[in-house]
């Protein structure tokens, strides 16, 4: 599933002479982060040879109807299904875009795409991890193209629960290119076919059984930064549809899959995130308490939070809270014997990255693990060389990914506001720490930090005392 929090054009711009206050913030950001537009003309050259050359498998399902679900405009697209009724249960086929077929291990593609770790988004641009003659091109699951992929077949119960699986390559062809809103809209009003339709049924199922494993998602409100026809950016509140946690849903049963292939194997790589602390959870039960919140005590924190309501304050404060409980994730490689932390806490189950290949480095090496293991043959050595690398090239690029987000984010905050210096919003205070409070305005979706005290959960006035575009930096002191 695609990042939506910021939203980049087709384009990547260059910010030149003439460019604006805020541009020139974004083009700095990607200077200090070392974020480069252009590709070396030796990768970039492998890519465009591999885009012409690579041999599709000779298994042919370009008969499955399969279909895509992404942001609208997306061009580069990971994920492809075909969602069927299998007696009382489901078949959920998943096709996967096969980068491996087309980066050639040791090469100069290979080589960047190590360094670059994962495509980063920005409102103005994205730094793809691959070049564009693939990534939104020859291995994009676009519609009505062949391409390869690698087919993850799902048998699901009645209850939803994966009973059989297999992974292989096989030529696909997607017939429709599908976004959240479509998806909802006729899901919503019938209007959906069955294979569309099913979407929905089987997503809960899914989030029931995560309930009941003791899973949890937090219902963070994503503040999205777009741009306007007009050339202006802005600042939105988007609440996540339905339809995208059902679609979710899809790639954490594959991830779950494919961590249980690596776990029978003894080789591959899980993505992992200890359980939160018991003090974690007794504060936030505490300030639960505090806000007039009703937390059962029989009632487990995944439940609680996972029910809690973005548009009431004293809710709102719970969850920014509740990012403490969801701290530590990172990536266990292992081969000859199980790791011992083997457990992903949000998703209460071993979990593994493989669906987002075009955009994700670890992916490709994952997908490579899991065909090996399923068709019963040898992971390659050079993915196993390759597998104590990757939790610091991940943690890394994670840690690049995050700064150029907020970064961007504070970055338009500070333009919208930059004309509004002296003026006092309505806000609720979100959070507070030693330094002062976090407000997230009434009116406008801008979170920022403010001077004073005050309780999470409170309505306060705050008054704007600086918008630094350059620094990228907004503040508030409350009344």
């Amino acid at each position: 599933m695609k990042p939506r929090h910021l939203i980049a054009p087709k384009a990547d711009p260059r910010a030149g002479a003439d460019a604006g206050p805020l541009e020139r913030a974004f083009a700095t950001l990607r200077e200090q982060l070392d974020l480069t537009l252009d590709y070396p003309q030796e990768a970039q050259a492998e890519a465009e040879q591999a885009a012409t050359s690579v041999t599709l498998p000779d298994r042919d399902e370009t008969a499955v109807p399969f279909f895509t679900i992404d942001p609208a405009g997306s061009m580069d697209l990971d994920q492809a299904m075909c969602l069927e009724r299998d007696g009382d249960g489901y078949r959920v086929r998943y096709a996967i875009a096969d980068v491996p077929a087309y980066v050639r291990p040791g090469g100069a593609l290979d080589t960047e795409t190590r360094l670059r770790g994962q495509t980063i988004y920005l409102p103005d641009a994205r730094v793809p991890l691959h070049p564009k003659v693939l990534s939104e091109d020859a291995v994009s699951l676009l519609a009505d193209k062949e391409r390869s992929a690698y087919v993850w077949d799902i048998r699901l119960s009645s209850l939803g629960e994966a009973t059989a699986s297999e992974v292989y390559r096989a030529r696909v062809k997607s017939t429709a290119r599908l976004d959240y809103d479509t998806v909802q809209q006729q899901i919503d009003d019938g209007s959906a076919p069955e294979g569309v339709a099913l979407l929905k049924t089987i997503g809960e199922l899914r989030i029931a059984l995560e309930a009941k494993r003791g899973g949890a998602n937090l219902p963070m409100p994503e503040q999205e930064v777009s741009k306007t026809d007009d050339g202006r950016y802005q600042l939105t509140f988007r609440p996540q549809l339905p339809s995208e946690e059902w679609n979710a849903q899809i790639s954490l049963l594959t991830g779950m899959v494919a961590a249980e292939l690596m776990l029978q194997a003894k080789v591959g790589i899980l993505r992992t995130m200890p359980e939160p602390e018991q003090k974690a959870i007794d504060r936030l039960r505490r300030e639960a308490r505090a806000l007039g919140v009703q937390w059962p005590v029989d009632k487990q924190y995944g439940d609680f939070i996972r029910g809690l309501d973005r548009s009431d304050p004293a809710h709102l404060a719970l969850i920014h809270d509740a990012t403490s409980l969801f701290r530590g994730a990172g990536y266990t490689p292992f081969d000859g014997q199980e790791p011992q932390d083997r457990i992903q806490a949000a998703v209460a189950a071993p979990y593994a990255h493989v669906t987002a290949p075009l955009r994700r480095l670890v992916d490709r090496l994952g997908l490579v693990i899991c065909e090996a293991v399923s068709q019963g043959g040898q992971v390659p050595d050079w993915v196993r060389e390759a597998l104590p690398t990757l939790p610091d090239i991940m943690r890394t690029t994670d840690q690049k990914a995050s700064q150029a987000e907020h970064g961007c984010t504070d970055a338009v905050e500070a333009a919208i506001l930059a004309h509004r210096v002296g003026e006092t919003f309505a806000a609720y205070v979100v959070d507070t720490d030693e330094k002062g409070v976090t407000v997230q305005l009434v009116d406008l979706a801008v979170t920022a930090k403010a001077d004073g005290r005050a309780e999470a959960g409170a309505e306060v006035q705050a008054k704007l005392t600086e918008a630094n575009i350059e620094e990228r930096r907004v503040r508030f002191e409350l009344g």
